[in-house]
C-alpha cells in the first residue's frame, strides 16, 4: 500500500471517529451542541466575538454588520447564538450587538445565584464599550425584553426604540407550567406552551437534556433569587417608560399569550403590536424568516406614536409546513 493511500485511509478513519464523537456528544448534550452551532454561525456570518470587563466578571459579546446600533438580548437559559438565523439579514442594515447576558453562555458569573441586577450590570458594561455614543435600539426576547425595559428606564436618553419579543416587565398569570420541569410530562407541557402545534416534535433525548439544563443552569440560578426579582417588575409603572415600544409576538405562545401582550400595550404610552401567526415564544428560532421580516419592518417603520385608540394589530404569516 502506497504512503499516500495509507494517509488517505488514516484521514478517513479520523473523520469517522470525529463524526462518531460528535454524534455521541449531540445525543448526550444536544442543547450544548445546538448552542455551539449557533455561535459558530454568528462568527461565520461576520460577527466577531469579544470580551468586555464588568463588575459581574468578563462578559462575552458578538458584534457585526453596519448602520444604526441594534442590541439583541436573548431569554433566560439561552445565549447569543439564538439569533443566528436572523442576524445575517439584519446585519445588512444594522450594527448588531449580541451579548451573552451575565451568567449565560460564556459570560460571568459562572455559578451561584443570578440576580437581575447582575444582568443589568453586565449589559451596562457591554453598551459602555460597544455603543458609547448615540442611541441604540434594544430587542429582547422573553427575559431579554424585561432587561431591555429596565435598562431603558434607567437610561432613556441612550435608547431610541424598544422591541419586546414575547416578553416584558410585568407579572404573568399563575399557571401549572414550570420553567424547571422535573419530568418528561412537565417538560412536554412546557414545550407545548412555548411552540406552535405544527412545529416539529422535540425528540425525547432533547427533552431529557432540557430537564437537566433547566434545573442546573441559568434558569435555576435566576430562580434562586426569585424574591429579589419582584423589585424589578414594572406593573402599574409602565407609563414612566417614555421610549417607544414595538411588541413582536409569536401568536401561538401560551406561556405569555397575546392577551398578556395586549395588557402591556394598554399600559405603555407609545406601543404597537405585531403578531406572527403559527409561531411561539422564541420566534427567532422557531420561525426565523417570518420573525426577521416582522422585525425588519418595525425597525424601519416610523416609531410608535402615543396611543389614542387601539389600532388593528398587524399580522405576519408563517409559511405552512410542507
Amino acid at each position: 500500500m502506497s504512503r499516500l493511500r495509507k494517509l488517505a485511509l488514516a484521514l478517513a478513519l479520523l473523520l469517522v471517529l470525529l463524526g462518531a464523537a460528535v454524534a455521541v456528544l449531540f445525543w448526550k448534550r444536544p442543547l450544548a451542541v445546538l448552542a455551539w452551532s449557533g455561535r459558530r454561525r454568528l462568527e461565520a456570518g461576520g460577527c466577531s466575538k469579544q470580551k468586555v470587563a464588568s463588575a459581574a466578571g468578563p462578559q462575552t459579546v458578538f458584534r457585526g454588520g453596519s448602520g444604526p446600533a441594534v442590541v439583541l438580548l436573548h431569554g433566560a437559559g439561552d445565549q447569543a447564538g439564538t439569533w443566528a438565523g436572523v442576524a445575517p439579514s439584519l446585519a445588512k442594515s444594522f450594527t448588531l450587538i449580541l451579548p451573552d447576558l451575565a451568567g449565560h453562555g460564556e459570560s460571568a458569573p459562572a455559578r451561584g445565584p443570578l440576580p437581575l441586577g447582575a444582568l443589568l450590570e453586565g449589559l451596562d458594561s457591554v453598551l459602555e464599550r460597544q455603543a458609547p455614543a448615540g442611541k441604540v435600539t434594544l430587542v429582547g426576547n422573553s427575559l431579554g425584553a424585561w432587561i431591555a425595559a429596565l435598562w431603558a428606564k434607567e437610561h432613556p436618553a441612550r435608547v431610541e426604540h424598544l422591541v419586546f419579543v414575547n416578553g416584558g416587565p410585568i407579572r404573568k398569570e399563575p399557571t401549572d407550567l414550570t420553567l424547571m420541569p422535573r419530568t418528561r410530562a412537565q417538560a412536554d407541557a412546557l414545550l407545548h406552551a412555548l411552540r406552535d402545534p405544527t412545529s416539529p416534535v422535540v425528540p425525547t433525548f432533547v427533552v431529557d437534556d432540557l430537564i437537566r439544563v433547566s434545573n442546573e443552569g441559568p434558569i435555576a440560578r435566576l430562580a434562586a433569587d426569585a424574591k429579589g426579582m419582584e423589585a424589578y417588575l414594572l406593573d402599574g409603572k409602565l407609563d414612566t417608560l417614555t421610549v417607544p415600544v414595538d411588541l413582536v409576538w409569536g401568536a401561538s405562545d401560551t406561556l405569555l399569550p397575546l392577551a398578556w401582550a395586549e395588557r402591556l400595550q394598554a399600559q405603555l404610552p407609545a406601543a404597537r403590536l405585531t403578531k406572527i401567526d403559527r409561531c411561539g415564544h422564541v420566534p427567532q428560532q422557531e420561525c426565523p424568516e417570518a420573525f426577521a421580516a416582522a422585525l425588519s419592518r418595525v425597525l424601519r417603520d416610523p416609531l410608535p406614536a402615543p396611543t389614542v385608540s387601539s389600532p388593528p394589530t398587524p399580522s405576519v404569516k408563517r409559511p405552512a409546513p410542507p
